[in-house]
């Protein structure tokens, strides 16, 4: 069986492009980020692939975005008898892979790791740029001053704070985000 494993960081991004016109018979689609390796449709598909079936993925970088967890990936599913293609890199792995291609598996996983990585960096210094023209304010508060002081008071009165998050549409690390004393700026 041909099955195909999607994956972008977030919902409102396309899925259709990286597998458009390769032919399969189920698709699993996550929309989480890469760095994470606890998916719910990569697990999905983990358990649902058999001996004999071929996994195709768009690229390297839609599978794992760090080195580590490429290979633990490949090797979890070429042990369970899976072939895995990467359509971009035009590479396959069957367990049974040359020093050639295990060598330019770790080649093309570490350049899509230290591509993340330079992504990571030159964001950072994007805000900081931003932050020292002024123009940077990071991201809207969840709730008003007069609601957090509200979410403060009820908290200390003893409600639950899973029930204060539902209350005001956040979520409980959020509520414990206000609960947190104010960290003093430099």
């Amino acid at each position: 069986m041909r099955v195909g494993y999607v994956r972008v960081s977030t919902v409102d991004q396309n899925t259709v492009r990286q597998l458009d016109g390769i032919d399969v018979e189920r698709t699993f689609t996550d929309k989480a980020s890469g760095k994470d390796t606890a998916r719910p449709q990569l697990d999905e598909l983990i358990a649902f692939v058999r001996d004999g079936d071929t996994v195709i993925v768009h690229s390297m970088d839609r599978l794992a975005r760090n080195l580590d967890d490429l290979r633990r990936m490949v090797r979890t599913l070429t042990g369970k008898g899976v072939r895995v293609e990467f359509v971009k890199e035009t590479l396959t792995f069957t367990g049974e892979d040359s020093p050639m291609a295990t060598l330019l598996l770790s080649v093309m996983g570490a350049f899509a790791e230290f591509e993340r990585a330079l992504i990571l960096e030159r964001q950072r210094e994007g805000i900081a740029a931003a932050k020292q023209r002024g123009v940077y304010t990071g991201r809207r508060p969840a709730l008003t001053a007069a609601q957090a002081l509200q979410l403060r008071e009820r908290a200390a009165a003893g409600e639950r704070k899973s029930a204060l998050a539902r209350e005001f549409g956040i979520s409980r690390e959020t509520v414990y985000s206000y609960l947190r004393p104010a960290r003093v700026k430099d």
